[in-house]
């Protein structure tokens, strides 16, 4: 786990300090998992068991409403973090699904070992404190976005945002995304690569 352990510690020590004997303590709490594409490693009405920490690959974290449209939350490639955490906190059956869009490598903790880092290692809640508060801003601007923007600026402010993840995503994925059809996507893009074409 050295590898994974690395880059976990490179991102906690962005965002907060903590000593190298509580960083490794920390890290040892988290075990290995290798997902295969379109692996779903969370199903609706399951309860979720872990929170992960991407160390190779993508995934997306999605709802399916009651005419079987695929909603998309979130995407998360690597050094984001993935997770139900309704389920997860609350131990009360998923809404959600996640599913491996490549081949990926997560770091996974359970609820009981993350217990035991807030009570036992300082610095740790400050850590999911701020993650979780950087987490309520994100969703709070794209709440806002969706209900304020355009679709062709929605894509465009997606563009901006996410340029890694442009040649890694579908434009049904986008627009599972964004919230609207995956052919006002294609527009959009021929539109936003210069192509005449009418949104």
């Amino acid at each position: 786990m050295k590898m994974n352990s690395r880059l976990l510690k490179q991102y906690i020590l962005q965002i907060t300090t903590l000593s190298d004997p509580d960083l490794e303590k920390f890290a040892a709490l988290f075990y290995n998992r290798n997902v295969g594409r379109k692996e779903i490693i969370l199903q609706a009405g399951d309860l979720s068991l872990f929170e992960a920490f991407v160390t190779k690959g993508l995934f997306k974290v999605y709802h399916i409403d009651e005419s079987g449209l695929e909603q998309i939350l979130y995407f998360a490639a690597e050094n984001w973090w993935l997770a139900d955490l309704d389920s997860f906190n609350n131990q009360k059956p998923s809404q959600l699904f996640i599913e491996a869009l490549e081949d990926s490598e997560i770091i996974c903790i359970s609820k009981a070992h993350k217990e035991y880092a807030y009570e036992n290692i300082p610095g740790v809640e400050r850590l999911f404190r701020i993650m979780t508060q950087r987490s309520h801003v994100a969703l709070q601007r794209r709440m806002i976005e969706n209900l304020s923007a355009k679709a062709d600026q929605r894509y465009i402010n997606f563009t901006k945002k996410y340029p890694f993840l442009l040649q890694r995503l579908t434009n049904v994925q986008i627009a599972a995304y964004l919230g609207i059809s995956h052919e006002l996507v294609s527009r959009i893009r021929q539109k936003v690569n210069g192509k005449k074409t009418d949104i």
